[in-house]
């Protein structure tokens, strides 16, 4: 199926909405599995997932007791349909974009870094640990550490494009309404992830660096992933409770 639009998770959701006003998929019926969304559509199951998540935060879906995502309505009117969808980035593309220029940007900061900055670094990985009950501490030590490496760069621009990547986190719903349930999954950023990109820029090592910067991202996108699915698993066990209790509820009614 071709797709058109602005972002890829957005054109997605458009020919989604679009499939379910045409009646493809009538109200309280139930949306393919993401992998066969995903074949369908020819796109990555990161992008499936955006694409689920802005079209819940849009009321056209809802996951019901785990057991999959069901369409609403499809009467929302022209003011909520598919050029209603613009939820800008998401976490999966905005860490991609932080792959790529992080990446770079470590390995550049990894010939530049001066002593006194690799000091400043250590410091920030110290508050990092120091308490990891402290959720908004930590937070504040991750967002410290990558934007210390983007000025270790010494390029002013470098530094404005990593601090932008990081606001997109709470400025773009999507990506926010992502990391929030990465949190709720009781996902936040580890000393050991951080660790060995300190480790390589202390050896001055470019390439060493940038490994160890891309493959921390990489787990954060492996965190993305498993907190959405770690939901579905979540109401899906919620549900096996509430049956199970209903079960023994009816149970002492029959022993009475």
């Amino acid at each position: 199926m071709k797709i058109t639009g602005n972002k890829l998770y957005q054109r997605v959701a458009a020919s989604i909405t679009e499939a379910i006003e045409a009646g493809r998929w009538s109200p309280g019926s139930r949306l393919p599995g993401e992998r066969d969304l995903a074949e369908e559509y020819k796109v990555s199951r990161p992008t499936i997932r955006e694409a689920m998540i802005a079209l819940e935060m849009k009321g056209w879906i809802e996951a019901r007791h785990g057991s999959g995502l069901y369409v609403t309505r499809r009467d929302h009117g022209s003011g909520e349909r598919a050029d209603a969808l613009n939820f800008d980035v998401g976490a999966f593309d905005l860490t991609e974009a932080r792959i790529l220029f992080e990446g770079e940007a470590v390995a550049l900061a990894a010939v530049s870094i001066t002593d006194e900055q690799i000091e400043e670094l250590e410091a920030i990985l110290h508050d990092m640990g120091a308490d990891d009950s402290d959720e908004p501490a930590v937070m504040d030590a991750d967002h410290r550490f990558h934007l210390a490496i983007a000025n270790a760069t010494g390029n002013a621009a470098i530094r404005s494009v990593v601090e932008y990547l990081w606001d997109l986190r709470t400025k773009s719903p999507l990506a926010a309404n992502m990391f929030a349930r990465a949190k709720r999954g009781g996902i936040t950023p580890r000393v050991e992830e951080h660790r060995p990109i300190l480790d390589s820029l202390k050896a001055r090592d470019p390439h060493a660096a940038r490994s160890a910067m891309r493959r921390h991202l990489r787990g954060v996108v492996d965190d993305l992933l498993e907190a959405t699915e770690l939901e579905a698993m979540e109401r899906a066990r919620s549900e096996i409770d509430a049956r199970r209790n209903s079960v023994a509820q009816r149970l002492k009614i029959g022993s009475a």
